[in-house]
């Protein structure tokens, strides 16, 4: 199936002004008595900014022009604004500089986002971490620049109570917040960053065990399990967690339920990738927003592709992530498209209780915008 767009100009349209429609995927679910939010995570707010529509990688002594450019909030922002995009009471907790960049970030997300930072900190007279990512031939290259926060600030000792959490693991290092936030029945799932001890090391992994699901990629997957092929790899990670999902980059996703012995394949959307910063925490909001609705296991799968998908047309991190707008828009057009495989419509069409049915915007949208500081208009 495809939905794909050409357009590589840059964004105009300030995060505050899109007309959002407002989805609750657990609305069915709520209940007297429930945890306050949805979804808590900690971790590295960084000021993402990103260049986009460069025709090859930089040359040594030579300047590079961008077509396009957006600045938003990244790092653990980028998972933050997918959920909360989602409709789910986000939670985070994070260190923010007392600078232009951390205020911006703090901005963002609280106002423009609305997600809730009671758990986040400024921290006065650190300044704010910043990436520069330069996005051509569908990969990207980033230069980073940060410095460590207090060990005291950027997480609270006891996490807030939530339905859920998503933590990165970090090989070789527990985080007890998780060990905690299991312990009062959170949902915990899991990504990880490259190993650069090069151990792959299940064992290092050690917060795995307080984890539902377990999301790596296929490389990760093989790695720490030893296994051939990123199926047996799924199934070999379920003798550590109870629910393994592996991503295949244009292959899709495969995922194993251990509990239910439930396994799914969706393949994935065909789109023209402009930028991919964040597609892989988009696609991890897409399956705990299912995963916390009670889809069936294929459905989740096909959701956090979709919703990754979607936020590959655009650039930046945190604001390409798609709403149910963007998501209700691309579902009219591919129905409007002639020649689509029939059985692959299907596949989407749980979409179809779920959606907005007013025309709320057009698709596809601009969201990041190319600087920060502009005035805010009356």
């Amino acid at each position: 199936m495809t939905a794909s767009t050409t357009s590589t100009g840059e964004g105009h349209h300030h995060h505050r002004t899109r007309r959002a429609a407002r989805v609750d995927p657990l609305a069915a679910l709520r209940a007297p008595g429930d945890p306050p939010r949805d979804v808590y995570l900690t971790g590295t707010v960084f000021l993402d900014i990103v260049f986009t529509g460069l025709d090859s990688a930089p040359v040594r002594g030579t300047e590079s022009w961008a077509r396009g450019m957006g600045s938003s909030p990244g790092g653990v922002a980028n998972m933050a604004t997918a959920l909360a995009r989602l409709g789910l009471r986000t939670s985070l907790a994070a260190a923010f500089g007392d600078d232009h960049y951390g205020e911006y970030c703090w901005d963002a997300l609280e106002q423009g986002e609305g997600i809730d930072l009671t758990a986040s900190r400024t921290v006065p007279g650190w300044h704010s971490p910043v990436t520069v990512s330069m996005a051509y031939e569908g990969e990207r290259t980033m230069v980073s620049h940060g410095h460590e926060p207090p060990p005291e600030e950027p997480a609270p000792a006891h996490p807030p109570f939530a339905r859920a959490a998503v933590a990165s693991l970090t090989p070789g290092e527990r985080a007890p917040w998780i060990a905690q936030a299991a312990s009062r029945g959170t949902r915990v799932f899991a990504d990880v960053g490259w190993d650069d001890t090069g151990a792959w090391d299940l064992a290092g992994l050690a917060d795995l065990e307080h984890c539902e699901a377990f999301l790596p990629n296929a490389e990760e997957a093989m790695r720490y399990t030893g296994a051939s092929c990123p199926r047996a790899a799924a199934h070999a990670l379920t003798e550590h967690v109870p629910l393994a999902v592996v991503t295949l980059g244009a292959d899709g996703a495969y995922a194993v339920d251990r509990r239910t012995g439930e396994t799914a394949e969706v393949p994935a959307i065909a789109v023209e990738a402009l930028d991919p910063t964040g597609a892989g925490d988009v696609f991890v909001a897409g399956f705990v927003t299912g995963t916390l609705a009670g889809w069936p296991l294929a459905d989740r799968l096909a959701f956090a592709g979709l919703t990754a998908a979607l936020s590959v047309q655009e650039f930046g991190g945190s604001l390409s992530a798609p709403g149910w707008s963007e998501i209700a828009a691309w579902w009219r057009k591919v129905q409007s498209v002639e020649g689509q495989d029939p059985g692959a419509l299907r596949r989407y069409a749980f979409l179809e209780a779920l959606l907005p049915h007013e025309e709320t915007a057009p698709w596809p949208l601009r969201r990041a915008v190319p600087t920060i500081g502009f005035r805010r208009s009356a």
